[in-house]
């Protein structure tokens, strides 16, 4: 099929673009395998249907309530004990020492004729086994035999068992969906492929994206059948051309999207419908956005951040998504292969450069997504310097028709003499022009004018180390997030360790130019997310409000914090609220645990109270029953009372988050795009 461009059309000259090399290069890596071992044994594995957050992949169902289970060494006991009965009964009948009686229904049903006979001996026979296997069948039920064989005989044959296999006829490996659409051909080729293992994970996810597309566009087939003719497992491919990461360091399951994140522990707080299955993420859930908090070292980049990138660049490879992962300079994300686009902002060899306004080409939206990185953490409404800075880029732009570089935008705003007058005398000729600069200069003769703090936020940017980056003029490789309506992957690396309030202000724009270039995209069939590694100072009231209206747009950010003491106290709630799922790590602080605990609320649950009282007889017989079992047990007689009462308590409590949670794990809710939501879980990251 005709493969779309990388980066967004190139507009006029004023406006930054992604532009791709012509054609994709031949791809560096094959398929690996996925995650059931070979492809056709992932493919035919069940995914059955389930609440949000389960691993799907060969998911076992468990029963909703945990079964009354006997303690191993009673039922044992009670397993002897009964079949022992049942072999003394059997004996005292066989050897006829509960008298012949018991052989009464063999005399009554067989006629007189029948005695010394081959067939009476046959009939007798016959009547005692029936009454053996009935013997048999008491005792054993008395025993508990059948909680035997299903706890220790069926739970390991289960856990050996292989997957069942697909019906005839609608084996997933054959690919029937083409065959059912007069596609044998295609059909042929792609289950050969398959069933050779020269057709990967991603290149089933692709073509199954690509059929989809074809079967909403029907113009499209004759290129889509050409296209398989040709390419077979190939066919259809990322503009990069690639067909795989060159490392995987997490499960996944493109088919359903989905990547393993841990499995939710064997806990009391964890339903017991959910204890031991796999906990997995996928676009479904990332579209309500997810928040990610916990101190340094607890695993949020490893056991989160990294999978999901990762899973997100695998579906962008598949043309199902379009990913921008930003973090610090050096972290253990994932490796410059796998992504089309690296950003290192301040590194003298990057090879791209950041689009400074997002690719807009109107003043108005460019000067809103740059006053909400520059002054949106400090100021609770930014649109005093959005119209400060439209004063100023607005006429730039009619004159010299680009918007300001940096360093050009940093003396407009400190209110440099010579470069005002330049500006105007530019737009001399432009009357709209030159009431916006009027306008700029009596609000600049104010004591409270935002532009001093605009210009001071902007000299982080004009730093030596910058000097290449932020360039509105002459050829460049400038990336501008407009281009999420492709299945990009990109990463943006920031100088956090010599340049911390510059990458801030970075994290700030690429959030606001991301949330604005999603809910503009003109096709939303792609799923868009941002990841933010450290999301520190980067929440503001605007971002908040955008964020909810993401999962609208099929998009998502991903934000992970230490602490949300890094967010305003005033945003703390409303961004809890405006995500829907949230995951709270080991080590995590009893202030922020309080916010989780109020968020989940609480429930109502079944506890039983038990009361032991001492029996204390006069009966001789008794007392020296009792006497006997304290010497054999211990302990004293006693007689148990049980209370079951409905209370009500929280999920989890800010102690219990705060002090309860082991390392290595994190309790984690979700809520899906339509509304679906499971409880918090803890999940065991490192299972």
């Amino acid at each position: 099929m005709p493969r779309p461009p990388v980066g967004p059309p190139a507009p006029g000259p004023s406006v930054s673009a992604f532009t791709p090399p012509p054609a994709p290069p031949a791809p560096r890596h094959a398929p690996a395998s996925p995650a059931g071992g070979s492809v056709v044994d992932w493919l035919r594995t069940p995914r059955p249907e389930a609440e949000p957050g389960v691993w799907r992949f060969g998911h076992r169902p468990r029963p909703d309530e945990e079964p009354e289970l006997v303690p191993a060494r009673r039922l044992l006991a009670g397993a002897v004990i009964s079949l022992l009965s049942g072999w003394l009964l059997w004996s005292l009948l066989w050897n006829n020492y509960l008298g012949p009686y018991w052989t009464w229904p063999v005399d009554l049903l067989t006629p007189d004729s029948w005695r010394g006979t081959t067939t009476f001996v046959v009939a007798w026979y016959t009547y005692v086994s029936l009454v053996a296997l009935g013997i048999l069948v008491f005792f054993a039920r008395v025993g508990h035999v059948p909680e035997l064989i299903r706890r220790y005989v069926r739970r390991p044959r289960a856990r050996t068992a292989p997957p069942p296999q697909p019906r005839q006829g609608a084996d997933p490996a054959d690919w029937p969906e083409l065959r059912a659409a007069g596609l044998a051909e295609a059909a042929d080729r792609l289950a050969e492929a398959t069933r050779t293992g020269a057709l990967g994970d991603v290149d089933y996810a692709r073509i199954q994206r690509a059929w989809h597309g074809v079967r909403t566009h029907p113009g499209r087939l004759a290129a889509f059948t050409e296209a398989v003719r040709a390419q077979g497992p190939a066919a259809c491919a990322h503009p990069s051309g690639e067909r795989d990461l060159p490392v995987r360091t997490a499960t996944h399951d493109l088919a359903t999207g989905q990547v393993r994140i841990g499995t939710a522990a064997d806990h009391p707080r964890n339903p017991y419908a959910r204890r031991t299955t796999g906990v997995a993420l996928e676009p479904a859930l990332l579209g309500t956005s997810l928040l990610a908090v916990g101190p340094a070292a607890s695993g949020k980049t490893i056991h989160l951040v990294r999978p999901v990138t990762e899973s997100l660049c695998l579906q962008a490879l598949a043309n199902r998504a379009a990913v921008v992962a930003v973090t610090a300079q050096g972290a253990p994300l994932a490796p410059d292969e796998a992504f089309d686009v690296v950003i290192a902002v301040g590194r003298p060899d990057a090879r791209h450069d950041l689009d400074l306004y997002g690719g807009a080409d109107d003043p108005d939206e460019a000067a809103r997504t740059l006053a909400e990185a520059l002054v949106g953490d400090l100021v609770p409404d930014s649109r005093r310097a959005a119209t400060a800075l439209a004063q100023l880029i607005g006429p730039y732009q009619a004159a010299y028709g680009r918007f300001p570089g940096v360093p050009e935008l940093r003396e407009l705003l400190g209110g440099a003499p010579q470069a005002l007058a330049e500006l105007r005398a530019a737009v001399a000729g432009d009357p709209a022009q030159l009431r916006e600069l009027d306008a700029r200069a009596r609000q600049a003769e104010r004591g409270d004018d935002v532009a001093v703090l605009l210009a001071e936020r902007v000299a982080f940017l004009d730093r030596p180390a910058f000097a290449g980056f932020f360039r509105t003029e002459g050829e460049g490789r400038r990336f501008s997030l407009r281009a999420i309506e492709h299945p990009l992957r990109v990463r943006v690396d920031l100088p956090e360790r010599g340049h911390a309030e510059a990458s801030r202000i970075v994290a700030r724009l690429l959030l606001a130019q991301f949330t604005e270039a999603a809910l503009a995209r003109a096709d939303r069939s792609l799923f868009a997310c941002l990841v933010l590694d450290d999301a520190t100072d980067t929440i503001t009231a605007d971002s908040v409000r955008a964020i909810q209206r993401l999962r609208s747009a099929h998009a998502g950010v991903v934000l992970s914090l230490r602490t949300l003491q890094d967010v305003p106290e005033a945003l703390r709630g409303p961004l809890l609220g405006a995500v829907g799922c949230r995951m709270a790590f080991a080590g995590l602080a009893p202030w922020d645990g309080g916010r989780f605990a109020e968020m989940w609320g609480t429930e109502w649950v079944q506890t039983r109270d038990v009361t032991n009282r001492q029996i204390i007889s006069d009966e001789p017989l008794t007392k020296a029953m009792h006497f006997m079992r304290r010497l054999v047990t211990g302990r004293a007689a006693t007689a148990e009372a049980v209370t079951v009462r409905e209370v009500e308590r929280q999920r989890w409590s800010a102690s219990e988050l705060a002090h309860g949670v082991p390392a290595g794990h994190a309790v984690l809710s979700v809520t899906g795009i339509r509304g679906e939501h499971a409880p918090p879980v803890l999940v065991d990251l490192r299972a």
